[in-house]
């Protein structure tokens, strides 16, 4: 955080009044935005007819309190200063306090709500504002010119069919990092990118919340692309000089996870020892996506940023049969009927529990041998995953569905362990042309590609 006084002027405290006995004057800095304390941020009053005659600060704790002391009688200003001001793009708003007969004061502050910050940077513009900094991810420095590009997904239900299109909005940021978007919808998810010649960040992925205003630093820094050759595709592989460590913890009993995979996307991989922790060198520098994955876990994805002074990331995991018996009890039903009814249009192959039983698999993944162009292979020497043959290339990864839900890189290995082929009610299975329209767009957090194709399991 830069150094700042109020009104731009260095306060100056004289020893003389100093001496005097005064008042006190305390409060709490609250951030509106997120409802919660604002810790560490440093509050200054001074003297309203002229700063540099008398001055206090003081920084607040992790409650977000702060207490100034012996103040005198008189008029005053008071303020504060935070990081968060900075990514917010506004300045320090400011407030008279009056001291009289040696009174304590109370004076809260706070960081202005989403409304009005909203309304502040988009006026009145439909949907969400989207602001932040763009900071370099060695020095912590603002970087200018940086693009930054978010897009999402728009679905439209017209009286026969369902379209989809993927909007998009692109700002630049100021000298001092600054960005800003306006006419976002929300709330939804959305992928942020940020960009500057050959430096990126990863595809970001945030959850624009229900108030309609969003802040997020993100942090810039280079990456060195590679191309390996990945069980007979090539894909890219992002390295740098960055490190990155934790803790990885079963969410039911709190017990460390053993052998759990952690990697960034496109970047590089670790596994957790006995004790559940785990060091990643090697990792391209700026904000990132992290995927944590153990078999028998319904997978972590997160973002993380790759600096000098990153904290230790500790991330828990759910056993996959709790987050599927959740899905089943709440998703079944409704998506039952589209099953239904995709099936009698005799596009994609379709089991029907009637099918399955009479097919009697030993394992779920054994009902998808004899669909033609759909096979499992081993990557990365242990994960057993679904490949099949897309639309443009002969081997891609589809993505999974169960109880129509998007789920992040199940294995088959994942997908033996927790559903038996007698708890199926139902599978789609789509490669290339007539994949349904709600299966034609996923990010790739979801482990595979949509223009490949997708499977879709429906549990009893």
């Amino acid at each position: 955080m830069r150094l700042q006084t109020l009104a731009g002027l260095v306060l100056v405290v004289q020893h003389a009044s100093a001496q005097i006995p005064g008042a006190t004057v305390r409060g709490v800095v609250r951030d509106s935005i997120n409802r919660v304390p604002l810790a560490g941020a440093v509050v200054q009053l001074a003297a309203a007819d002229g700063p540099s005659r008398f001055g206090r600060s003081s920084i607040t704790d992790s409650l977000g309190q702060y207490t100034l002391g012996d103040i005198p009688d008189g008029r005053y200003t008071i303020g504060f200063f935070h990081p968060v001001q900075d990514s917010l793009g506004i300045e320090p708003m400011l407030q008279e306090v009056n001291v009289t007969r040696q009174q304590a004061v109370f004076a809260d502050l706070a960081i202005p709500s989403a409304a009005r910050l909203r309304t502040a940077v988009c006026g009145s513009q439909p949907g969400a504002a989207v602001v932040g900094m763009v900071l370099d991810a060695r020095t912590h420095e603002p970087v200018a010119d940086v693009s930054v590009t978010a897009q999402w997904l728009e679905l439209s239900f017209g009286p026969q069919s369902i379209g989809h299109r993927t909007p998009s909005r692109m700002a630049t940021t100021r000298d001092n990092g600054w960005f800003s978007m306006c006419n976002v919808p929300s709330p939804g998810t959305m992928v942020l990118v940020a960009s500057r010649g050959a430096d990126s960040t990863d595809r970001i992925e945030m959850d624009v919340p229900a108030d309609g205003f969003l802040r997020r630093e993100i942090y810039l820094g280079a990456a060195t692309t590679t191309v390996v050759n990945d069980t007979a595709r090539l894909r890219r592989v992002h390295t740098g000089d960055g490190r990155l460590s934790g803790t990885v913890m079963a969410t039911s009993s709190g017990a460390p996870l053993s052998g759990a995979q952690i990697s960034l996307v496109e970047g590089p991989q670790t596994r957790t020892n006995e004790r559940g922790e785990w060091t990643m060198v090697d990792a391209p520098a700026g904000t990132r996506m992290i995927e944590v994955r153990a078999i028998g876990y319904y997978p972590e994805r997160r973002r993380v940023d790759v600096i000098p002074d990153a904290k230790p990331i500790h991330i828990s995991l759910s056993t996959l049969k709790a987050v599927l018996d959740t899905m089943k009890v709440s998703a079944l039903r409704p998506g039952w009927a589209g099953f239904l009814e995709r099936r009698r249009s005799g596009v994609g192959h379709y089991f029907t529990a009637a099918d399955v039983t009479r097919r009697q698999p030993l394992m779920t993944s054994d009902l998808f041998r004899s669909i033609a162009g759909v096979r499992t292979t081993v990557t990365h020497g242990m994960d057993k995953r679904f490949v099949m043959r897309g639309t443009f290339t002969h081997s891609c990864s589809p993505v999974i569905y169960i109880n129509d839900r998007p789920m992040h890189g199940l294995t088959a290995d994942e997908l033996d362990t927790w559903i038996r082929p007698s708890e199926i009610a139902g599978i789609e299975i789509y490669n290339g042309p007539g994949l349904p329209v709600q299966y034609q767009y996923s990010p790739a957090s979801f482990g595979g590609n949509s223009v490949c194709g997708a499977i879709v399991i429906w549990m009893k």
